[in-house]
């Protein structure tokens, strides 16, 4: 009979462990985030909270939601923007001077000149030279 009551208490005990096991476990993103100040850690906290529901079916996304972002470099995107930002600004600038170089070679074809072609070297020192060579 102590028995029984022994093995009541120990599957009791062992229930109690497993139910609060899993709300720790479904707590971690939202750690991860107040860790790392996350900007939506409210929200990960709810969304733990119904991933209690769905059987930790979205529980690996909070993870991975968690961890994206860290205070000192943010989401870590603004690096590429301003390098495709760059990039696009010179983009437009030979754009230009492709357009320059067009409108130049359309009128000296018109005029019916000989094109002067400037050929830029750049030597070790990092000096340029320029030389004009008649085509």
């Amino acid at each position: 009979m102590f028995l029984d009551y022994f093995a009541l208490g120990v599957i009791f005990f062992v229930a109690i462990i497993i139910f609060y096991g899993v709300i720790v476990i479904h707590d971690i993103p939202y750690e991860i985030a107040k860790k790392r100040n996350h900007p939506q850690q409210d929200a990960l906290h709810v969304a733990g909270w119904v991933s209690l529901f769905t059987l930790h079916a979205i529980w690996p996304f909070l993870w991975i939601w968690a961890t994206l972002y860290r205070e000192d470099r943010g989401w870590g995107f603004s690096s590429v923007v301003e390098r495709e930002l760059a990039l696009e600004g010179e983009v437009k600038q030979l754009n230009e001077t492709v357009a320059q170089l067009e409108l130049r070679l359309q009128s000296i074809e018109r005029s019916g000149e000989k094109p002067v072609i400037a050929a830029e070297v750049q030597t070790d020192v990092g000096e340029h030279t320029t030389s004009k060579t008649e085509v």
